[in-house]
């Protein structure tokens, strides 16, 4: 017996001598063998778990930090949905096998931290990626992360759709981060709004990638083929013919390379998986009767946020419970709307918020001075979409606004006989401004589906119809589509209508 041990003894120094030009991390009489995945206390093998071993390997690339719960399990458990409870119990497995010692410490917030003195660590070098720094925290959407994390691990083309100022791009970030870990040629964010024109895309992607410039498609996915990376294509409806073309040949030729998009229009190419963005959840009107019941809904935890980012000390008190939740709820849960309206509390406090809120989106106009143009006001940001629309849409967008309820084609149908939208095909311009994001189908029972304009849709739409130049446009569209005058009465009557709307 005492032989065998010594040989163990010995086959596990020699293993260890052998180890010398691996990384290899030392911690009080510990030694960790990354490569090897062996964990070794004055030249014996400590007994641990492989689960366990991959969270030592997780927390020693940051000693002395602290690593989120959430990252933890994405890196030890990539494909598989796992509660916080599995991590705790092998984090208790890692901390008694290391002779009970305190070398991790958690925080409810922040996570684990390894705290015990290291020499020699060699952290495990991330890919590289040019994501941008987060500002800020992502208010619930936690779930929704995680689903789409696991969800990549299936489909190489994952598109998030959804309203302006749902929050597609601060998701596709949030997401991006993940996933960073599995790509070893890392994740690269591409943002397409400020381009004009499709060739565009093609240098910006050599830039990225750092290559030298290709001349075609073909040449760039070539030089993709063998690199494993996540493609992150933000504001893809801008150039959505040029995208679509793009990921067609990504997944034929190379075949490492996954996509991540995020447009107000799905790209509708082979493979695709689709996401409409919801919004956040606000509170019910039963759900008043205490300020942490309401701060325990995703749209108030982003409100209060934001506000509390400007107005150090701020408190939400129990006489602005039925306030915040009627912004919330005029706003949509939309994420960009609350961050808008929160940055006014400053000056009107909540109460004067929800007044201007009421009246429409005046309210929503001053965004941080470092957002893109049209991330800096609500209006600006539905411009992006409502300019883009064809006639026939526009006019149908403008008559949708008339109404606060739901409303089915048949009825539609019938308010619009005698218009020149008499004899358009109602279904298909429906689908388009669904297939936008302008138009939302709303849950219900029946055959019919019920077609509705979220409020924050629904004040722009009634705004464009109250601005004499638009109504000018309008006019001047409408005549030359239709023939001289045509358009006269149809637009006077939704501008008449517009100014009886509440």
């Amino acid at each position: 017996m005492e032989k065998d041990a010594q040989a163990l003894k010995h086959g596990c120094s020699s293993a260890v001598t052998d180890m010398q030009n691996c990384a290899a991390v030392n911690f009080g009489p510990y030694t960790f063998h990354r490569q090897q995945r062996l964990v070794s206390k004055a030249g014996w093998p400590v007994p641990l778990g492989g689960r366990a071993l991959d969270i030592l390997a997780v927390l020693l690339e940051a000693p002395g930090q602290f690593v989120s719960k959430a990252t933890l399990i994405e890196r030890v458990w990539p494909n598989s949905v796992v509660e916080d409870n599995n991590l705790r119990v092998h984090i208790a497995a890692l901390r008694r096998a290391l002779d009970g010692r305190r070398l991790i410490l958690n925080h409810p917030q922040r996570g684990y931290c390894f705290v015990a003195p290291v020499q020699g660590t060699q952290p495990a070098l991330l890919p590289q990626h040019n994501l941008a720094a987060r500002l800020s925290p992502v208010c619930g959407r936690d779930e929704l992360v995680g689903m789409l994390v696991r969800r990549m691990t299936g489909h190489r083309l994952l598109t998030l759709t959804g309203v302006a100022g749902i929050g597609k791009s601060t998701l596709a970030l949030a997401v991006a981060e993940r996933v960073l870990p599995r790509y070893c040629d890392g994740v690269w964010w591409v943002d397409l709004t400020p381009m004009q024109a499709p060739h565009e895309l093609l240098g910006t992607l050599a830039t990225v990638f750092q290559l030298e410039a290709c001349q075609s498609l073909d040449e760039l996915c070539r030089r993709l083929a063998s690199r494993q990376l996540l493609l992150v294509l933000d504001g893809a409806d801008l150039l959505l013919g040029a995208c679509r073309k793009l990921v067609r040949a990504l997944r034929e030729r190379a075949p490492g390379v996954s996509v991540l998009v995020s447009s107000r229009e799905a790209l509708l190419a082979p493979g695709e998986w689709v996401l409409r963005v919801p919004r956040l959840a606000v509170p019910s009107p039963s759900a008043l009767s205490s300020v942490e019941q309401v701060m325990g809904c995703p749209a108030v935890q982003l409100f209060v946020a934001r506000v509390r980012a400007s107005q150090q000390g701020f408190v939400l008190r129990r006489q602005d419970l039925a306030a915040i939740r009627d912004v919330c709820s005029r706003l949509d849960g939309i994420p960009l709307a609350l961050e808008l309206a929160a940055a006014q509390v400053d000056a009107l406090g909540i109460g004067g918020v929800q007044r201007q809120v009421r009246t429409g989106l005046q309210v929503l106009t001053r965004g941080r001075r470092t957002a893109v143009e049209h991330h800096r006001s609500l209006a600006a940001a539905l411009d992006w979409s409502y300019e883009r629309l064809s006639l026939p849409e526009c006019w149908l967008f403008l008559q949708l606004g008339l109404f606060k309820m739901a409303v089915t084609l048949p009825t539609l149908s019938d308010l619009v006989s005698g218009t020149e939208l008499e004899h358009a095909d109602l279904a298909y311009l429906l689908a388009r401004l669904v297939n936008v994001s302008l138009l939302n189908v709303e849950p219900g029972l029946g055959p019919q589906r019920r077609y509705r304009l979220l409020n924050c849709v629904r004040s722009y739409a009634l705004a464009q119809l109250r601005d004499p130049r638009q109504v000018e446009r309008l006019q001047q569209g409408y005549g030359q589509c239709m023939g001289v005058f045509s358009g006269r009465p149809f637009v006077l009557q939704l501008v008449e209508q517009a100014a009886c709307s509440d």
